[in-house]
C-alpha cells in the first residue's frame, strides 16, 4: 500500500486512543512528533535517558514517566523503539518494572530491529496478559519518521493488524503485512544484511579506487551506469568520499543487525561468509571507538590514510619494532 503525498494535520482526532512511546531517540521522538502533528493523543513518553523524554514531553504536551508501568497505565497503544534484544527484554520482562503490568487491552507496536525470537517471546508474554502485539519493522531513516513516510514490514495476527491499520498507515508511505509475529523481523534482518554488505562493498571499491589514484566522482558515475550501481551508491558514496558520517544509521546498529542475520543463518545451518566479513568490519568500527558514526563510516577502514588504515599501519610498525628488538636481544645473548 502506498501514499503519494505526506499526511496533513487533521482538525479532529483520528482516534480517541491514548498513545505512548518507549524509546524516544531519533526515530521514536520523530514518530511521536508526527503523530502529534496529525492530532493523535500522544500522552506518555519514556526513555532510559530522562532528559530526552522530558524535553520531548514538554514539546508535544505529553507526560514523561519514570516507570514503564505508568506508561501502560496512561496509554492504550504503546510504540517501542529500543536498541536491542536485551533492552526489549528489560522493558517487557523486567521483574521490578514492566510494560506488561496491568496491560490487559493494551496494544504494543514494536518498531526496533530485533531478533524474531525476542519478538515472539514478547508477543507470547503480552498475550498471557490479554494484550496485543505488532512488530512494525522500519526500513527508513529519521526524516521519514518525522514526515510519516516510513517503509513498514509488519508481523501480526490478521485481526490485530486490521484493527490498527489506520494508525500504521498514518506513520508510513508503504505498509506490508508480512505474516505472523517474527516473520517481519526475519525480512528486516535480510534487508539490513544486504544493505550492510552493499555498504561495505562500496567502501572497499571507493577505497581501492582512491589508492589507485582515480577521480572518485568519475568512479561513482561509472558505477551508476554499470553492475556496480546500488541504492547505497546514491545514499552513501558522497559521504564516504567527503568523510561526512553524520549518523542516520549507526555502525553499531549495522553490526547488531548483521549479527541477527548471522544467527538466523546458523539456525538453518547456512554459511554466509559475506555477512560474517561485513559484521567483522562494523565490529571493528565499534572497537576503534567510531561505532556511533553512520554506517558510511566503514569507509574509514578502507580508504588510504584514514582512521582504521592508519591504526593498522601503526600496529604493523609496532609489531615490526618489537620483532627487531627481540632479534637484537637474542643476538646479544648468543655473543
Amino acid at each position: 500500500m502506498s501514499k503519494k503525498t505526506a499526511k496533513k494535520k487533521s482538525a479532529r482526532r483520528p482516534s480517541a486512543k491514548k498513545i505512548g512511546f518507549v524509546g524516544v531517540g531519533r526515530m521514536g521522538a520523530n514518530m511521536a512528533r508526527h503523530l502529534k502533528d496529525l492530532n493523535y493523543n500522544v500522552t506518555a513518553v519514556y526513555d532510559v535517558y530522562r532528559p530526552v523524554a522530558e524535553e520531548l514531553a514538554e514539546e508535544i504536551g505529553a507526560t514523561a514517566y519514570t516507570k514503564l508501568a505508568d506508561v501502560t497505565a496512561n496509554a492504550d497503544i504503546i510504540f517501542t523503539v529500543v536498541t536491542n534484544d536485551a533492552a526489549m527484554k528489560k522493558i517487557f520482562l523486567g521483574k521490578k518494572d514492566s510494560l506488561l503490568t496491568d496491560a490487559a487491552g493494551t496494544t504494543f507496536i514494536n518498531c526496533a530491529t530485533l531478533s524474531p525470537e525476542i519478538q515472539k517471546t514478547v508477543a507470547t508474554a503480552a498475550k498471557r496478559r490479554k494484550a496485543s502485539s505488532i512488530e512494525a519493522c522500519m526500513a527508513s531513516s529519521i526524516s521519514h519518521a518525522r514526515t510519516g513516510q516510513l517503509y513498514l514490514m509488519v508481523g501480526a495476527d490478521d485481526d490485530v493488524f486490521k484493527k490498527n491499520k489506520k494508525l500504521l498507515e498514518d506513520i508510513s508511505i508503504n505498509l506490508r503485512h508480512i505474516g505472523k509475529i517474527g516473520k517481519a523481523a526475519e525480512v528486516k534482518a535480510l534487508v539490513n544484511m544486504v544493505m550492510n554488505i552493499n555498504t561495505a562493498g562500496l567502501a572497499e571499491g571507493l577505497g581501492l579506487a582512491k589508492a589507485l589514484g582515480h577521480d572518485l566522482n568519475m568512479i561513482c558515475e561509472v558505477f551508476s551506469q554499470t553492475g556496480a550501481n546500488s541504492r547505497v551508491l546514491e545514499t552513501d558514496a558522497e559521504d564516504m568520499i567527503d568523510r561526512d558520517h553524520e549518523c542516520w544509521f549507526s555502525a553499531s546498529h549495522a553490526a547488531k543487525d548483521s549479527g541477527i542475520a548471522g544467527g538466523l543463518a546458523r539456525s538453518k545451518k547456512l554459511n554466509l561468509p559475506l555477512n560474517a566479513a561485513t559484521k567483522a568490519q562494523y565490529d571493528r568500527m565499534v572497537e576503534l571507538g567510531i561505532g556511533e558514526l553512520d554506517k558510511s563510516g566503514v569507509a574509514e577502514l578502507t580508504f588510504p590514510n584514514r582512521t582504521g588504515t592508519k591504526k593498522k599501519t601503526a600496529r604493523k610498525r609496532k609489531t615490526a619494532a618489537k620483532k627487531k628488538t627481540a632479534a637484537k636481544k637474542a643476538a646479544s645473548r648468543k655473543k
